[in-house]
C-alpha cells in the first residue's frame, strides 16, 4: 500500500524559461487555423456548422505540441472521425442519457487505441456528439465529416504550413 501512494506524491519539476519564439509560433498556428476554420465557418460555408469546442484542444496539440504522437495527422485525423462516429451512434442508439454519453467517451478510447490514432480531442468530439443539442445532434452521420473531418483536416493543413516555417519546428513527424 505505501509503495501505491508513494507514487501519487510526484516529483519535483524544474521548469526552464519560456522560450518566447516557440510561444510565438504556438500562437501564430493557432490564429491561422482556428482563423481559417472561423473565417470558412461565417463566409463560405456560412449554412453550415464546422466550430466545436473539441478544435480548441486540437490547437493547442497542433500548435504548442506539433512533436507529440497526438498531435501527428493520422491521430488527429482517424482519431477524431471514429470518435465523432461512435458519438453519433451513441447518440442515435441511446438519446441524450447518461449511458449515451458514458459509452460514447469510453468506445472513442477502444477505438482510438485499436487503431493507434489516439487524439484526446477526440473523445470530447464523441461527447459532443451525444450533448451538443439540436444543432449538433441534428446533423446526425454528418457530423463525423462536417464539421469534425472538414475542421481537422483544414487545421492539419495549417500546421503543415505553419510549423514547418521555424527553422527548429518539423511537422509531420510521420503521417
Amino acid at each position: 500500500m505505501k509503495t501505491y501512494l508513494g507514487k501519487m506524491r510526484g516529483e519535483r519539476l524544474r521548469r526552464d524559461t519560456p522560450d518566447l519564439g516557440d510561444a510565438f509560433w504556438s500562437w501564430l498556428g493557432a490564429v491561422a487555423g482556428m482563423g481559417t476554420v472561423c473565417w470558412l465557418s461565417a463566409h463560405w460555408l456560412s449554412q453550415q456548422l464546422l466550430i466545436v469546442a473539441s478544435f480548441g484542444a486540437t490547437s493547442v496539440l497542433l500548435y504548442a505540441a506539433p512533436e507529440s504522437p497526438f498531435a501527428q495527422p493520422r491521430n488527429v485525423l482517424l482519431g477524431s472521425l471514429l470518435s465523432a462516429m461512435a458519438g453519433v451512434a451513441c447518440f442515435q442508439l441511446l438519446g441524450a442519457t447518461t449511458l449515451a454519453v458514458t459509452l460514447a467517451v469510453s468506445l472513442s478510447i477502444l477505438l482510438m487505441q485499436l487503431t493507434h490514432s489516439v487524439h484526446p480531442p477526440g473523445a470530447a468530439a464523441a461527447l459532443i456528439a451525444v450533448i451538443g443539442g439540436p444543432e449538433i445532434t441534428g446533423l446526425g452521420w454528418w457530423y463525423p465529416l462536417m464539421p469534425i473531418g472538414v475542421g481537422s483536416a483544414i487545421m492539419v493543413v495549417v500546421a503543415v504550413l505553419v510549423n514547418n516555417l521555424a527553422r527548429h519546428r518539423r511537422y509531420p513527424l510521420h503521417w
